[in-house]
């Protein structure tokens, strides 16, 4: 429950947080620089309050009729993608996977929550670099997953963290019969590596 709380809350206070401080460090910043940063943590309070609801349906005893929202599968990964293109990222997913809807939903959520904490690191460690989503695989050959993001670009502000979100992913991809790996690229830069089983 505690890796689930993280990986799903820490992307949204993050994106939070990197907004917020973007509008405190930019007071001159133009009218429509400040509107789409408020618009941006608007939404990204809504989802945490939305996801958080959906945490709380997960600690409720198993015979409630309020099961939360659907989980993410690897066919929400676009989505995904395409949040934090509009939160202002520079991500490239190479998706090559025949049917992403015929992956395990295991399999899918647990890619698409490393996906997403890997984003929220590129977020909070390398801002404004270019992050490069790959995702291949098939039946009996597994899945493979790849974030790499490019070196950061200047000083890098600080922006608090726990230090369980690696632990917790390598955690999550264990329990899912996979592997994780992750640190520095020859660049400068940063990559989390996943392989998880799909049979």
């Amino acid at each position: 429950i505690a890796r689930e709380m993280h990986d799903v809350l820490a992307h949204r206070l993050t994106l939070l947080s990197v907004h917020a401080g973007a509008l405190e460090f930019r007071p001159d910043a133009p009218r429509a620089e400040v509107a789409r940063a408020a618009g941006v943590i608007r939404e990204s309070a809504h989802e945490a309050l939305q996801d958080l609801r959906q945490i709380i349906g997960v600690l409720r005893a198993a015979d409630s009729d309020d099961a939360g929202r659907p989980q993410p599968t690897l066919a929400a990964l676009d989505a995904l993608v395409a949040e934090s293109r509009e939160a202002g990222m520079k991500v490239t997913l190479a998706e090559r996977v025949p049917d992403p809807g015929a992956v395990p939903a295991a399999v899918g959520r647990t890619a698409y929550r490393i996906t997403q904490e890997a984003l929220t690191n590129a977020r909070k460690h390398a801002p404004g670099t270019e992050v490069t989503v790959s995702v291949t695989g098939a039946p009996g050959d597994g899945l493979a997953l790849s974030v790499r993001n490019a070196p950061p670009r200047g000083e890098v502000p600080h922006v608090p963290g726990s230090g369980q979100g690696l632990i917790g992913l390598t955690e999550r991809a264990t329990l899912a019969g996979g592997t994780l790996e992750h640190g520095p690229t020859p660049g400068g830069g940063f990559e989390v590596r996943a392989r998880l089983p799909w049979g």
